[in-house]
């Protein structure tokens, strides 16, 4: 099918429809704001219903069809999963290919998402999460995602013709990152549900995007690993002269001293060099709001604000702003500085699993939406911290 036979076919006619009922239903909110100075809310809430519509259709044509890399097997998982969650009909879900999608499970039920609204969360939360935005992101299809690290081996110059012993090898470590599961259970309506302009998968991700961000933030970054990642401040922090494998290292720091400024300094410098190129500052707002007002000896602010899209540097750094990092205080690793990428590592478990649940909250529909995922730090030297 060509592009433009598919532009000619019944998702045009679908799109055209669904501009239409646009509008209407816009017509109808300017013509209650003339006569009464607001526009009445079930009528704003319908054409947003009907706005994002029109985005998911959209998005849809742009998407292959089935014969355009699109399977005709995939498009009947899609069908089978979206009967699923307006109707509670399964019955589509239990004769599809389990590889693809699982249906069920273990002792707690539901079934395993299509990818599609897999990448649909995954996409929420990379936007919602500082820590996603600049760590390393893996999928697995395991519980505990295991990465091996070679600790390095000597090396020694030698003559052309003499013999060669063998180096001395310093090992390997095998670092695991066991998922933790993240829930919530958002609440639809069903007349949304029953709506045909609603696009249930968008309105899933971004019902538990908010009460999925907020937990993977806080556990990315002080999280204990009991049932949960574990955050890179859980981490025993030793002096950067006591630093080991397995630790992190930290300066000190007091923004009381005169010094302040330069105590920065020692902690950018703390990393070596290799992870100084794609390094970035982590602290909260207060934290930031104390950095902002440092001064180097010139009397210049260190802290330059960012323009054209591209973020706050201190010293020419880039600063991530992460809400659930400490605030500066005795005993505070308040801000830590290195390259992310390389330092921490947060695991996906693929497959959120949905459990369709029509009785608890009549005559409300709950949907039980579950996420595993795991975390933690895969190199000790990339970043370190400092502690007030």
């Amino acid at each position: 099918m060509t592009k433009e036979t598919k532009m000619a076919g019944g998702g045009d006619a679908e799109l055209m429809a669904a501009f239409a009922a646009y509008t209407e239903a816009n017509d109808a909110r300017l013509a209650e704001i003339e006569a009464k100075g607001a526009s009445d809310p079930l009528t704003d809430e319908r054409l947003s219903r009907i706005d994002r519509r029109l985005e998911a259709l959209s998005l849809k044509m742009a998407r292959p069809e089935a014969g355009e890399g699109k399977t005709a097997d995939e498009d009947a998982r899609s069908a089978a999963w979206g009967r699923y969650l307006r109707s509670g009909d399964d019955s589509g879900l239990s004769r599809l290919d389990v590889k693809a999608l699982n249906t069920g499970t273990d002792e707690q039920g539901g079934y395993i998402a299509p990818p599609e609204l897999d990448r649909l969360i995954e996409s929420r939360l990379l936007a919602a999460s500082p820590m996603r935005q600049i760590a390393t992101v893996r999928q697995t299809s395991a519980g505990v995602y295991k990465k091996p690290v070679g600790l390095g081996a000597a090396a020694s110059w030698v003559g052309e013709q003499v013999a060669r012993t063998e180096t001395a090898q310093s090992g390997l470590s095998l670092l695991e990152f066991p998922a933790g599961e993240l829930y919530a259970m958002p609440a639809a309506t069903q007349t949304l549900l029953e709506d045909s302009y609603a696009d249930i998968d968008a309105w899933l991700a971004d019902e538990v995007e908010a009460a999925f961000a907020a937990q993977e933030s806080a556990a990315f970054i002080s999280g204990d690993g009991d049932g949960k990642p574990k955050g890179f401040l859980d981490y025993e922090i030793v002096a950067e002269a006591s630093h080991v494998w397995g630790k992190v290292g930290s300066v000190a720091g007091d923004f009381a001293a005169a010094d302040a400024a330069d105590q920065l300094i020692d902690l950018i410098y703390t990393p070596k060099a290799q992870f100084r190129a794609n390094g970035r500052f982590v602290m909260n707002r207060r934290t930031v709001a104390a950095v902002r007002k440092l001064k180097d000896v010139d009397g210049r602010y260190i802290w330059q604000p960012g323009t054209g899209g591209e973020p706050a540097t201190i010293m020419g750094y880039p600063v991530t702003e992460a809400e659930d990092m400490p605030d500066i205080g005795t005993g505070n690793a308040a801000i830590a500085f290195g390259d992310f990428r390389r330092f921490y590592l947060i695991a996906d478990r693929q497959g959120a699993r949905v459990l369709r649940d029509p009785y608890s909250a009549k005559p409300f529909v709950l949907f039980y939406t579950t996420k595993r995922v795991g975390g933690g730090v895969q190199n000790f030297d990339a970043a370190k911290v400092m502690v007030f």
